[in-house]
C-alpha cells in the first residue's frame, strides 16, 4: 500500500513541477513580448524628438538666414545712405572750417592790431623804459641804471618795478623770437633779474649803514621793513648782542626769524626779501629738461602705479648760452673759497648726504655786494662751482629730495634769508659823524662756519629757525610744503628743511633750516585734477559761464567776450584775483601763481589719470563747442568715461538766460572722428547704449548735429558769435581739457 501511495506522489510531484514550469514559460513570454513593445515605443519617441529638434533647427537657421539678410540689407541701405550723404559731409566739414578759418584769421588780426596800439600807448607813456624788441635800447638801459649810485629805498623800489616790466615785456619778446634773437632776449632777461636782485641788496647794505641811528629803543637792536606791491624787504642788525636773545618778529611783513646762538653774539645782519614773482625756478625747470632725476607718484584716480618713466622729457638745457652781438656781458667771478671741500653728512629727510653738502651753500644774494662799477654775477651763474663728480649715493639723494616743478609749483613767490657781516657804524664826534667807509658791499656771514675743526662726524650746527604767515594771496589746498634753493644743482629740494609745522587756523608756517638761504612754498600743481563735473552754459550773446567743481575747491569762470572773470564759492578767497576782468591767458597765469590750478600740460598724464581720449578729435569738439557756446549749454556725463578712447559723451542743449538748466533739457550725444548723433539713452540710463535717437539722423560735425536741435533763434545767436568770443571759449576748454581730465 505503501509503494502505491509513494508512485502516486511522485507523480503529483511531477505533475506540480511540469506546471510551474509551464507557467514560468508563459511569464517568460509575456515578459519578452511587454520589453519589445518598450523598445518600439522609446524609439518611436526618440524618432519623434529627433525630428522635432530637426525642425527646430531648420527654423532657427531659417530665422538666422533672415536676420542675417536683414542686417546685410540694413547695412546696404546704411553704405547708400552714407554714399548719399558724401557730398553733405565735404559741405559740413568746409563750413566747419571755413568758421574756424575765418575767427582764426581775425584773431590774428586783432592781437597784431593790439600788439601794434600797445607799443603805441608805452611809447606815448615815456616811463623810462626802453623798446624791448630794440636791442641797443636795452643795452643802455642796463649799462645806466646799474651805474646809477641811488640807493634809497623809494626810488630804488620804482626803478625796480619799472625794470620788471620790462622783464615781462622782453618775455614776451623771447615767445615770438627765434634763434640768436631768442637767446639775446633771454640774456637780457637775467641781466635785468639780476640787477634787480642786486639793487634790493643795496637797498639793504643803504639801510645797515645807518642801523645804530635808527636803533629800536627797547630792544636796542635795529628793524627794519620797506615794502611796495612786488617786495617786502625784511632787515634786522645785531646792536645789542644780547647772548638771551631768541629771535623777532617783523609783525607787518608776517615773518620771523630764530638767530642761533652763535650769531647772537656776532656783529652780524639779518635780511629777508619776500618777492611776489620767482625768478629762480626758471633756471630749475632748464636744468630739470636736460636730464636731472625727477620724482613722480602714481597719478591721482589710478590704484596702480603709472607705468611712466620717471624721468622728465629730454629737451634742450638752458643757461646763459654764447653773449650775443651788443648784450651787455657778463663775467663769471671765482670762488671765494678753495676747490677741495670735504663732505659733510646733512640731516634730512631722506637721510642720506646730498649734493649740497659736497661744497658751502651759498647764495647769489650772500655774496658780497659791489660796488656799481664793477660786473654783476648772474644767479645762474652763482651755481656753477661745482667741484668734483658727486658720488652715486649723493646723486640718489638728490633725485630723491629734489623738487619735480612739473607736478609741484611755488607759492608766493620767493623768500631770500641772508646773514651779513654788520657793517661798520658812524661814530659821532664833535658834531662830526665819523664812517668807516669800505671798498666792497654787505660781506656774507658763513655760517654755519667752516674749519678744520668740523668733522662730518662732529655735532650739527644749530639750524635757523624761521617763521612766515602764509600770503593771503595764495590758496593753499593743502599744507604747503617748504624748498630751499640749492645753488649748486640750480633746483628746489627739501633736503636741509626740518621740523616744518603748519598752524592752519592761522595759516602760520614754522620751520628750520641749516644754513641761510633762499626758499619757497610748495604745493602739488595738479592738486584739483581730475575735475569732478563742469558745465559751460551761455549767459547771452558773446557770453557764458563755465562751472567747475574740481576735487578741492568748486569756481566758476565767467566769459565776456575776450575777458574773464574767476568766483570762488569759499568767501574772502583770493581778493586780489575774484571779481577782475583779465584775458584768458593772464587769468591761467594768475591763477596758476596763486595755487588754484586747474589747468594742465603736456606733462598732466604723469600725475593724473584721463580717460585717454584722443587728442585731435578732443580739440575738434572744444573748437566747435566755442562756435556753439552763446545758445547751447554743454555739460560733464559719466558715460563719457565708459565710450572709449575714439569717442566722447557730452551732455547738451539749447539754453537761452542766466538760469541754470533744467534736469530734463539735457540731451547726450556721442562724438567721434567720422560722425557725431544724438543717443537715445540718457545720463540716468542703467547701461551704455549709442542706439540713434528717434527721429533724428548723425552728421559729420557735432556743429550740424545740434543744429537740428536747435531753434532759429539760437542758430542766429551762435552764428554771430564774435571772433574773441569764440577764441577765450576755446582757449579756455583747451587748457582745462574737460573731456579728458573729468
Amino acid at each position: 500500500m505503501r509503494r502505491i501511495l509513494g508512485y502516486w506522489d511522485a507523480i503529483e510531484v511531477y505533475r506540480v513541477v511540469k506546471m510551474s514550469a509551464r507557467a514560468s514559460a508563459k511569464r517568460s513570454a509575456k515578459g519578452a513580448k511587454a520589453s519589445k513593445a518598450e523598445k518600439e515605443r522609446l524609439q518611436k519617441e526618440e524618432d519623434e524628438r529627433r525630428l522635432q529638434e530637426e525642425e527646430e533647427a531648420r527654423l532657427e537657421a531659417e530665422k538666422e538666414e533672415q536676420e542675417r539678410l536683414e542686417r546685410e540689407r540694413r547695412e546696404q541701405e546704411e553704405m547708400q545712405r552714407l554714399e548719399a550723404k558724401a557730398k553733405r559731409r565735404e559741405y559740413e566739414l568746409n563750413e566747419v572750417r571755413h568758421l574756424l578759418e575765418e575767427n582764426q584769421t581775425a584773431v590774428k588780426r586783432w592781437l597784431a592790431d593790439t600788439r601794434e596800439k600797445a607799443k603805441w600807448d608805452r611809447f606815448m607813456l615815456c616811463d623810462g623804459r626802453p623798446d624791448p624788441s630794440q636791442t641797443q635800447e636795452v643795452n643802455t638801459y642796463i649799462s645806466l641804471w646799474r651805474d646809477d649810485p641811488e640807493v634809497n629805498a623809494s626810488p630804488v623800489l620804482h626803478q625796480c618795478s619799472l625794470a620788471l616790466q620790462l622783464i615781462e615785456e622782453l618775455e614776451g619778446e623771447q615767445e615770438e623770437a627765434q634763434g640768436e634773437e631768442q637767446q639775446r632776449v633771454q640774456d637780457h632777461i637775467h641781466c635785468l633779474q639780476d640787477l634787480v636782485h642786486h639793487k634790493h641788496l643795496l637797498i639793504a647794505q643803504e639801510v645797515l649803514n645807518h642801523a645804530s641811528s635808527n636803533s629800536d629803543i627797547e630792544t636796542g637792536n635795529m628793524e627794519t621793513v620797506v615794502r611796495d606791491d612786488q617786495v617786502t624787504l625784511c632787515v634786522w642788525a645785531n646792536l645789542n648782542k644780547n647772548p638771551r636773545f631768541k629771535g623777532f618778529q617783523f609783525v607787518e611783513a608776517g615773518l620771523g626769524f630764530e638767530l642761533p646762538k652763535q650769531l647772537a653774539l656776532s656783529d652780524v645782519a639779518l635780511r629777508i626779501l619776500h618777492t611776489r614773482y620767482d625768478h629762480l625756478s626758471p633756471h630749475a625747470r632748464l636744468t630739470a629738461l636736460g636730464g636731472r632725476p625727477q620724482i613722480t607718484r602714481t597719478p591721482r584716480g589710478q590704484e596702480e602705479p603709472s607705468s611712466k618713466p620717471g624721468s622728465p622729457d629730454q629737451g634742450e638745457t638752458g643757461g646763459g648760452g654764447q653773449e650775443g652781438e651788443g648784450v651787455v656781458k657778463e663775467e663769471r667771478k671765482s670762488p671765494t673759497h678753495g676747490t677741495e671741500e670735504e663732505v659733510r653728512s646733512v640731516h634730512g629727510s631722506v637721510g642720506r648726504k646730498s649734493a649740497g653738502s659736497v661744497v658751502p651753500e651759498r647764495s647769489s644774494s650772500t655774496r658780497p655786494v659791489e660796488e656799481p662799477e664793477n660786473q654783476i654775477q648772474t644767479q645762474m651763474e652763482a651755481g656753477e662751482e661745482v667741484l668734483a663728480e658727486p658720488e652715486p649715493d649723493i646723486i640718489d639723494a638728490v633725485a630723491m629730495a629734489t623738487v619735480d616743478l612739473h607736478q609741484y609749483t611755488p607759492l608766493g613767490g620767493v623768500f631770500y634769508c641772508d646773514v651779513f657781516r654788520l657793517p661798520p657804524q658812524a661814530n659821532q664826534a664833535k658834531g662830526w659823524e665819523i664812517r668807516q667807509l669800505l671798498d666792497r658791499g654787505l660781506e656774507a656771514f658763513p655760517y654755519p662756519e667752516e674749519s678744520p675743526e668740523t668733522q662730518p662726524d662732529s655735532s650739527p650746527r644749530e639750524p635757523v629757525g624761521l617763521s612766515l604767515t602764509v600770503p593771503d594771496s595764495v590758496l593753499l589746498l593743502e599744507a604747503p610744503q617748504v624748498a630751499r634753493w640749492d645753488t649748486t644743482a640750480k633746483q628746489w629740494t627739501s633736503d636741509g628743511v626740518s621740523e616744518v609745522s603748519f598752524e592752519a587756523d592761522e595759516a602760520r608756517l614754522s620751520f628750520k633750516m641749516a644754513s641761510f638761504q633762499a626758499f619757497a612754498l610748495m604745493q602739488e600743481m595738479y592738486a584739483n585734477l581730475p575735475l569732478q563735473d563742469w558745465t559751460l552754459r551761455p549767459l547771452g550773446q558773446d557770453a557764458a559761464l563755465f562751472s567747475v567743481n574740481a576735487a578741492l575747491v568748486t569756481l566758476s569762470i565767467t566769459i565776456q567776450g575776450h575777458v574773464c572773470m574767476l568766483q570762488v564759492e569759499d568767501e574772502g578767497v583770493l581778493p586780489h584775483l575774484q571779481g577782475k576782468w583779465m584775458s584768458c591767458w593772464d587769468l591761467q597765469k594768475a591763477m596758476a601763481s596763486a595755487g588754484l590750478s586747474i589747468f594742465v600740460n603736456e606733462h598732466t598724464d604723469r600725475y593724473v589719470s584721463s580717460s585717454g581720449k584722443e587728442p585731435l578729435s578732443e580739440h575738434a569738439v572744444y573748437e566747435q563747442m566755442a562756435l556753439l557756446a552763446s545758445a547751447v549749454a554743454f555739460s560733464w556725463s559719466q558715460w563719457n568715461a565708459k565710450c572709449g578712447a575714439e569717442h566722447m559723451v557730452i551732455q547738451a542743449c539749447e539754453h537761452h538766460g542766466p538760469a541754470p538748466v533744467p534736469r530734463r533739457q539735457w540731451s547726450l550725444y556721442l562724438l567721434g572722428a567720422q560722425r557725431s548723433q544724438k543717443l537715445q539713452m540718457s545720463e540716468w540710463s542703467e547701461a551704455f547704449s549709442a542706439e540713434l535717437s528717434p527721429d533724428t539722423e548723425f552728421h559729420s560735425t557735432f556743429v550740424h548735429t545740434l543744429r537740428d536741435n536747435t531753434s532759429p533763434e539760437g542758430v542766429a545767436k551762435t552764428k554771430n558769435s564774435h571772433f574773441l568770443f569764440v577764441n577765450t571759449v576755446q582757449t579756455l576748454l583747451c587748457a582745462t581739457r574737460p573731456l579728458n581730465y573729468s
